[in-house]
């Protein structure tokens, strides 16, 4: 198994350099940094543009194979260069990323486990009556887009809020500065109650749908009966070896579900105003700022691809015949 995943490891840091590396001749050839500094009043002279661009390495006069060099010695010493108004993209970064982990690795991490566990419950109660309910609510929510159901619950919480006279649970922002210690603590979990509903619930509604079907196969293999007819406990036999075999194909799907999550935290930090590394890239864009886009495109291509060597540790517990291989 230490070699099957040395092996991935390394194909996964060769995908994130190849990623980050597109990313980056991307925004470089399509975004205008120029665009930041013309037509400002009093005008900035064309030589001043030109060396502030230089000195950021967003010069578009600049061939973008050499800024693509210079971008990449950096981002290897790990540096990875300026913003367009001249601010470190290191410090931003490093004030955002921590903000959209929490979500995406509690949103990530809680969707999954509900997820497989009504999936697997579904699969138990086959067309009973919480094995219906679970498969409407969970093709009604699948319906729903990220923005949309972020903004149901933005609505909803807040009418919430003002008919009871006070707030129960926070709708936007990530914390009240004003707060301190364990009461900050506190408040910080509220604010994430939100934003983390909205995320999680389509995972939770896409894995109980896998989980479901993956189940129902598995329930019906000989290995299952075997085990129950040597006298093993119905509920022992379902989790030790249904349930740990029809993972596998949940566990695959952990590494894109992450890559989906990503996107929708990034309307999720916009409606809740979350101040994270999706917001950020919204922002970078419509600033022109290529170095940010090319750091916010790293984070999430390291993110995914570290979901997915998860995943292939998930899928190498699970599965004897990896483990072998």
């Amino acid at each position: 198994m230490g070699k099957y995943l040395l092996r991935r490891l390394a194909i996964n840091v060769i995908l994130v350099a190849i990623a980050a590396s597109l990313a980056y001749m991307l925004a470089a050839t399509t975004m205008n940094p120029r665009a930041a500094y013309e037509g400002r009043q009093p005008p900035v002279p064309e030589a001043t543009i030109d060396a502030t661009l230089d000195a950021y390495n967003l010069n578009d006069k600049t061939p973008v194979l050499t800024r693509y060099a210079t971008w990449a010695k950096g981002v290897v010493t790990g540096d990875f260069g300026k913003t367009w108004n001249g601010g470190s993209v290191n410090q931003e970064m490093g004030r955002r990323v921590m903000v959209s982990l929490r979500l995406l690795l509690i949103g990530t991490l809680l969707g999954f486990a509900l997820g497989v566990a009504l999936g697997a419950f579904s699969a138990v109660k086959q067309y009973k009556l919480s094995d219906r309910l679970i498969g409407v609510t969970s093709f009604v929510i699948m319906a729903i887009p990220v923005f949309v159901l972020a903004t149901l619950l933005a609505i909803a919480t807040y009418n919430l809020n003002r008919g009871l006279g006070f707030t129960l649970i926070e709708y936007t922002g990530e914390y009240n500065p004003q707060l301190s210690g364990w009461d900050q603590f506190v408040n910080r979990l509220n604010h994430l109650i939100l934003p983390t509903i909205s995320l999680s619930l389509g995972s939770i509604a896409f894995y109980s749908r896998i989980q479901r079907n993956m189940m129902l196969d598995v329930l019906g293999q000989d290995f299952v009966r075997t085990a129950m007819a040597k006298g093993l406990r119905r509920r022992k036999a379902l989790t030790k070896h249904a349930l740990r075999t029809a993972l596998i194909p949940s566990a695959t799907y952990f590494a894109f579900a992450f890559g989906t999550m990503f996107t929708g935290a990034t309307f999720t930090e916009k409606i809740f105003n979350w101040h994270g590394m999706g917001a950020w890239l919204v922002d970078s864009i419509n600033q022109n700022d290529v170095n940010s886009v090319a750091a916010v495109t790293f984070f999430a291509a390291v993110c995914v691809l570290a979901a997915a060597f998860l995943s292939d540790l998930l899928v190498a517990a699970l599965d004897p015949r990896v483990r072998v291989s």
